[in-house]
């Protein structure tokens, strides 16, 4: 059985679109109903976007004769029923079940589906593994569609189950190049799991086009096993009412010739249900499109996923040996994160927002590297080059994939990274030539990545990544002190130009960057003192010293944090790479600013440095006052009445959520920081965190059950918490909580592991490291290590 965390019904499967799909391949997402919407596999995002023709199909026929033939698919939302031609929902002419029921823990879909006129019970079950610690094993470019088919007669039943894909290579929702497909029979090797299926090709599409490529539909294990390359050509819908017939006259499927150049591919599945008994009907969706392109440009850059496998179809031969045992392990991780004891709003959080690691946000070049946008834009990628200061916030990646954490910090140093120390905080592709492009750096993405980059080691204990990086580390933090700089006299205070996640320059010391340029002080003061760079270890802890007690003494007035705005006496006076195209025209009148607003994520750099274990940067009663100061300010329960002159994440009455800024003291700028009345969930993940980590936990679990609340399936998709595109990075800011409530804290040069809950009544607890996770239970004080490797010496319960 699959581990179950939430159960979705009625109008709450409205939005439902759960990601299948592997890290780096795309995605097919299983809708509410058990529609395969969002074909996001042709390098780009695609919402909305699905093959012409794309179901699957259920026949029964009993001893009587009596034949019942559905789509596998629930009732329409009222929402599709209306359009210029009548709905306009996908698959809307086709019979259907009456009743659909959606449990899920991510990544398991299962949709129950049952009517009292279809004598089988049918659960479709959807997942592609994932296995923390493995990222070869949660990379596969397949969706798995099982249909568990119960009997509830008391005679033996003939089931057929048939899945149709249309060939739709060449068309990737933006852009239709199809020409010249075919497809044609495949099945299994002697020796394997015995698949059989279709394998989609093309010859008309250019082999260099983006959306050039292989799929594939397969059936593994089938007792009777029909196929159809092609649906005849019929005009006026007769080719669907062609297969249908067939299908329903004696569950199989006969072959048709079709000239289309985008025909239609189907695979049927015949077998006897006895009386009572459950029969699985598995079926395999896989993918291979090698052509990615760079960000924004013409360049080829490559999949790393399609350099694994021939085509699409050696992907599903070479997956369906493990299906068994990569599922065991994807069920391990699941069941073990859920029998923790942390309340449901956190699990949700934290493991739903890990479908963004599948999803086009990511993906990943041959030569294994990882990368990312901001987020999907419907058709496109939204704000490129893996950025710094957003990708500062997710914590899902350090903690279950250290490889792919430890990629992103070799990036950022070693390639985006100059001489000088400006780290471009969107990096170019092909990294070979364009790296460095961007030539701007964020003050908040160059420190938090300091920040990470000591996360990364003190996790996981590798020692030539630290000496590798280290030197282009260290001119990152000198960076701070060029004349013009952020830091110029050196005195421990933000006061120069300074971009940041806001997309505008702050003029003056502020928080937000303040608390950051604080952490990667420690940070680098911790890795300069361990790498034997004692005076740079010096020079450190002078400026945090220095620079806490300004922070403290000047910005704090009394509830909050404030920004002290200070123009430059003329943009000359400000060093290159430090302004980008957003902010200010002119920085000696700076509008855009945050001023005397109570921002959100104020103490975002306090934040991490719990998570890092790199302690208190400010006064305690401060950071504990500021944080109830944005609980009560900026939180708001009811939206009705709300302006928002941007971006809506958050509406209606019955809604709660907390604003990105208020300006409780009045003296708002009259131009604030662009987003100050929008409400965006990663920020608020990352307050959840700060609030956890300094004891105000009830407060920090609202939070989180606000935005869930919010992600419903009815208003918006559970699995995709939006900010700037959907599957938003900076939202798996939410795996913070898990950390920060278990008490969890390892280093891996002396293997001690440390817990200290802060939950009453925590008995079991998942931990995880980047290399290995498994579970803890505080009374027994037995550790299990589930995947993965870790160095562990001692184990301390607080």
């Amino acid at each position: 059985m699959w581990p179950i965390l939430r159960t979705y019904t009625g109008r709450n499967l409205r939005r439902i679109a759960l990601p299948l799909g592997g890290i780096g391949t795309g995605t097919v997402s299983l809708g509410g109903r058990g529609n395969l919407r969002d074909w996001e596999i042709v390098n780009r995002p695609a919402k909305g976007f699905h093959p012409g023709t794309a179901f699957f199909a259920i026949r029964t026929s009993a001893p009587d004769g009596s034949v019942v033939t559905r789509a596998v698919e629930g009732p329409l939302d009222l929402s599709e029923y209306e359009g210029a031609h009548g709905s306009g929902a996908q698959n809307h002419g086709l019979p259907r079940f009456r009743e659909a029921t959606l449990a899920t823990a991510y990544p398991f879909g299962r949709l129950s589906l049952r009517d009292a006129d279809v004598p089988v019970d049918v659960d479709l079950e959807a997942f592609n593994p994932f296995v923390p610690t493995d990222v070869a094993a949660s990379s596969w470019p397949v969706a798995v569609l099982r249909f568990a088919v119960t009997n509830r007669t008391a005679d033996d039943l003939t089931v057929s189950l048939a899945g149709s894909v249309q060939n739709f290579i060449g068309r990737d929702g933006t852009y239709d190049v199809a020409a010249g497909n075919y497809n044609i029979t495949a099945s299994g090797e002697p020796g394997e799991v015995r698949a059989e299926g279709v394998l989609m090709r093309s010859r008309g599409v250019p082999d260099d086009a983006e959306q050039f490529g292989s799929v594939a539909l397969g059936d593994l294990d089938g007792a009777e096993v029909s196929l159809r390359t092609g649906w005849a050509d019929r005009t006026w819908g007769d080719s669907l009412l062609d297969f249908w017939d067939d299908f329903t006259t004696d569950g199989r499927l006969d072959e048709r010739v079709s000239e289309s150049e985008t025909p239609v591919a189907s695979v049927a599945d015949r077998r006897t249900v006895a009386a009572g008994a459950t029969e699985r009907f598995t079926f395999m969706l896989a993918w291979h499109f090698p052509n990615r392109r760079g960000w924004e440009s013409p360049e080829f850059v490559g999949n790393h996923y399609t350099t694994l496998y021939d085509d699409a179809w050696d992907a599903l031969r070479q997956f369906a040996p493990q299906l068994d045992e990569l599922e065991r392990r994807t069920v391990g991780f699941v069941s073990a994160f859920l029998s923790s004891d942390l309340p449901d709003e956190v699990k949700e959080a934290a493991l739903f927002n890990l479908s963004t690691l599948r999803t086009q946000t990511v993906f990943r070049t041959p030569d294994g590297r990882f990368f990312g946008w901001e987020g999907c834009s419907d058709h496109e990628g939204s704000c490129f080059g893996s950025c710094t200061h957003v990708w500062n916030y997710e914590q899902a990646t350090p903690f279950l994939f250290g490889e792919i954490a430890r990629s992103l910090r070799e990036v950022e140093f070693a390639q985006a990274t100059d001489e000088n120390g400006l780290m471009s905080f969107r990096v170019g592709l092909p990294l070979a030539t364009k790296a460095r492009d961007w030539k701007v750096a964020a003050a908040d993405g160059q420190l938090g990545c300091l920040v990470k980059l000591y996360r990364d080691w003190r996790l996981s204990g590798d020692d030539e990544m630290l000496r590798s990086l280290w030197p282009a580390a260290r001119r990152a933090l000198e960076f701070c002190w060029i004349p013009g700089g952020w830091d110029a006299d050196r005195d421990g205070v933000m006061e120069g130009c300074q971009h940041n996640t806001m997309d505008v320059e702050y003029y003056g010391p502020n928080p937000q960057m303040q608390s950051w340029y604080l952490a990667a002080l420690r940070a680098c003061e911790e890795l300069a003192t361990y790498l034997g760079d004692s005076d740079f270890a010096v020079e450190c802890r002078k400026l945090f010293e220095s620079g806490r007690a300004w922070m403290d003494s000047e910005l704090f007035n009394g509830e909050y944090y404030r920004h002290e705005i200070r123009p430059p006496a003329s943009a000359d006076a400000i060093a290159p790479g430090l302004r980008e195209r957003a902010g200010a025209p002119d920085p000696t009148h700076p509008v855009l600013q945050l001023g005397d607003g109570c921002l959100v994520d104020q103490l975002v750099g306090q934040h991490l440095a719990r998570i890092t274990q790199l302690g208190t940067l400010l006064d305690e009663s401060n950071v504990a006052t500021t944080l109830r100061t944005i609980v009560r300010y900026n939180g708001l329960s009811g939206f009705t009445g709300h302006f928002n002159h941007m971006r809506s994440y958050v509406l209606g009455a019955d809604e709660s959520a907390v604003l990105m800024c208020s300006y409780p003291r009045g003296n708002r700028p009259e131009r604030p920081f662009p987003y100050f009345t929008e409400v965006m969930t990663g920020f608020e993940h990352i307050l959840a965190v700060g609030l956890i980590s300094e004891g105000l936990v009830d407060e920090g679990l609202k939070v989180i059950a606000d935005i869930r609340h919010r992600y419903d399936g009815e208003r918006r998709n559970p699995y995709d918490e939006a900010e700037c595109g959907h599957h938003y990075a900076r939202a798996m800011a939410s795996w913070g909580a898990v950390v920060q409530l278990t008490g969890f804290d390892y280093n891996a040069h002396t293997g001690a592991l440390h817990f200290a809950p802060r939950l009453t009544g925590t008995e079991n607890v998942f931990w995880s490291t980047g290399n290995a996770f498994g579970t803890f239970n505080t009374t027994t004080h037995e550790l299990t290590t589930l995947e993965g490797t870790a160095h562990i010496t001692s184990v301390t319960v607080d």
